[in-house]
């Protein structure tokens, strides 16, 4: 693929060979369509399943895909700073193996990065929940808000919804944000978004359309109580001045 890409897009995969062909042929599709530069990093993270070889096999017919390998299970933040820290586009986006926010919302979040607006945008379901197609059950939506509470009690990050898996960056001025980054599960979300706004970055919070998925790889109540204790981590790790 001749020439620096515009676009890096990444996507974090465990356990995700029968969902990940859709998805990378999906991502071809609309990358073409647009005639960018662009690179597709997917990001193994240790999957026990044959996501490996599917997209080892898929990276034989596409150019634009490349592939790395965590070895071990390490989780979905590593996972996405291991990407971010190898990508080579003037943006980089991470996006869920799964899409349940459409590729086609790319454009809100990446057009305001490439017009100087913005250093970091992410999508909400949370601004306008009138974009959610098909929803969590009332029960796991009731416990996003929750948590997101918190998030801005313990945190002071005024947004909505810290958590949908679809944000990006100018990588520019992210890198130092996923260098500093220290949580690597689930919880990374609200770190990187505090990093940021940390070191003078502009963020933007921009509702995006989005549908539930099913076959999430989340723990429900071992990886929430994990996410709470990330954020009273946030704060330790800026008093200790890892965030510097």
């Amino acid at each position: 693929m001749p020439g620096v890409p515009l676009l890096s897009i990444i996507v974090p995969a465990y356990n995700e060979a029968r969902r990940i062909p859709r998805t990378l042929e999906i991502l071809r599709q609309y990358l073409d369509g647009k005639g960018w530069r662009a690179e597709v990093i997917v990001v193994n993270d240790g999957s026990s399943d044959d996501t490996l070889a599917v997209v080892e096999k898929f990276r034989g017919q596409w150019d634009a895909l490349r592939l790395l390998d965590n070895g071990d299970n390490r989780g979905k933040g590593f996972s996405v700073r291991s990407g971010a820290l190898d990508a080579q586009g003037e943006v980089i986006l991470f996006t869920d193996a799964d899409l349940s926010a459409p590729i086609t919302e790319m454009p809100k979040l990446v057009d305001p990065i490439l017009k100087g607006d913005c250093d970091v945008t992410f999508g909400s379901r949370a601004v306008d929940r009138s974009l959610i197609g098909v929803h969590q059950s009332p029960f796991r939506e009731t416990s996003g808000r929750i948590f997101n509470l918190f998030v801005q009690g313990l945190t002071g990050l005024p947004f909505k919804d810290t958590q949908c898996g679809f944000k990006a960056f100018r990588r520019q001025r992210a890198v130092p944000v996923f260098q500093r980054q220290r949580i690597m599960g689930f919880g990374f979300d609200p770190e990187i978004l505090y990093i940021a706004k940390k070191r003078g970055l502009r963020l933007r919070e921009i509702p995006v359309r989005w549908d539930h998925v099913e076959g999430t790889t989340v723990r429900f109540l071992k990886d929430s109580c994990q996410m709470f204790l990330d954020l009273l981590l946030i704060r330790w790790n800026d008093v200790c001045g890892k965030y510097r």
